[in-house]
């Protein structure tokens, strides 16, 4: 049986949690010997972290979905570099990525994997339902960050035996050889003595949920007066985020830092992590909290109950849902005890299921099975 030869797809211009998941899947695969190169956007975080980390990238502009000279271009590559993998990374990818594989002659056409991070119905933007044929044909499998997210590709009609579920995963020494910079973060972000700082990190974007923890704050504070909120993140919601909180006369409790690169000392000087989201994949945000050793209040959204489990790892709220927000913060803040054991729980957790080894293993895997199997496009 010959060896994975993988061409990585990702159209994202932007970093965030799936680019880093991206790049620990390049970082584990040429650790491992694997053969693997990425096509990204130029001049964009993928490419340019990708390159540094020195793996093969092939820089391309690609517009959207309806992109045909980008098509060609990855069929292109798929041939020059003999792959007989192509993993796309996004919706977009998805798309360009079959296209190529299908106009790609038979004999060396490479198997088409999917990843899924996204916990919505396939048809939540589908055009008359078109996304049904995107997802049924050219696509020989599915890779989900979470089983929640397999669950939702099932119910939407493809064959369970096409989607194999592999966690995300993190690099714990990322979190632990962090500097502990707690004394002089706590002072930039201007917490008073005494104050209990929790956190937030996720891009400003609506389905992660931070207007709902917003509007759970004043009934928070009225019990625990002596908290500070740190939201960390940048997105399309900012100037809305910043208004509700003038609004709710909360703006000298919460600050908002916009995006960081030194979220690892960050999560060191927090007490207590939240996050509110509504739909959510997985959550590798709340999995870098519990590496860290944060209690953490989450919701039911997406893949987030396979990493909190109730009451053991952290707690876990209903979606959309403040008041309950605001009780789940007021239990963990009025109860160190438990705080500690999920901190201390929830990092045992990460340790066993959610490491960079595991993701990196699952997908080798998936690739090896594959292979083994001769599977041939659906």
């Amino acid at each position: 049986m010959s060896e994975p030869r993988i061409l990585h797809l990702n159209t994202e211009p932007t970093w965030r949690g799936g680019e880093q998941q991206v790049l620990y899947l390049l970082n584990g695969l040429k650790e491992r010997g694997v053969t693997s190169a990425i096509m990204a956007q130029p001049g964009k975080p993928m490419a340019e972290r990708a390159r540094a980390n020195g793996h093969e990238v092939y820089e391309r502009t690609m517009h959207g979905e309806i992109d045909l000279p980008a098509a060609l271009a990855i069929r292109r590559k798929i041939l020059a570099g003999s792959y007989n993998f192509v993993h796309a990374h996004t919706s977009h990818a998805h798309t360009l990525g079959a296209v190529a594989v299908g106009l790609t002659p038979k004999s060396k056409r490479p198997r088409m994997i999917v990843a899924r991070r996204v916990d919505f119905s396939i048809y939540r933007r589908s055009f008359f339902g078109l996304n049904g044929l995107k997802y049924r044909h050219g696509v020989d499998h599915y890779v989900t960050v979470s089983e929640a997210i397999r669950q939702v590709l099932i119910k939407d009609g493809l064959p369970p035996e096409w989607i194999t579920c592999v966690h995300s995963g993190i690099d714990l020494a990322r979190i632990d050889d962090a500097p502990d910079r707690s004394a002089e973060l706590r002072a930039e972000l201007e917490v008073p003595e005494g104050h209990t700082l929790i956190g937030n990190v996720a891009a400003l974007a609506d389905h992660k949920g931070q207007r709902y923890l917003l509007d759970a704050i004043p009934e928070v504070l009225k019990e625990r007066p002596d908290l500070t909120f740190a939201i960390v993140g940048d997105g399309e919601l900012k100037d809305a985020l910043h208004a509700q909180a003038a609004e709710l006369g909360i703006s000298e409790r919460v600050r908002f830092l916009g995006f960081r690169t030194d979220v690892p000392s960050l999560l060191k000087a927090f007490d207590v992590f939240v996050m509110p989201s509504h739909m959510e994949g997985l959550g590798t945000s709340v999995l870098d909290a519990l590496a860290a050793r944060l209690p953490v209040v989450g919701t039911e959204a997406g893949g987030m109950p396979e990493i909190l489990i109730e009451g053991e790892t952290g707690l876990v709220c209903p979606i959309k849902d403040s008041p309950s927000l605001t009780k789940n913060l007021l239990k963990v803040l009025g109860d160190p005890d438990l705080a500690q054991r999920m901190a201390t729980a929830g990092r045992a957790r990460v340790e066993a299921m959610f490491s960079t080894t595991s993701m990196v293993e699952g997908t080798l895997a998936v690739y090896r099975r594959l292979l083994a199997e001769g599977a041939t496009s659906a």
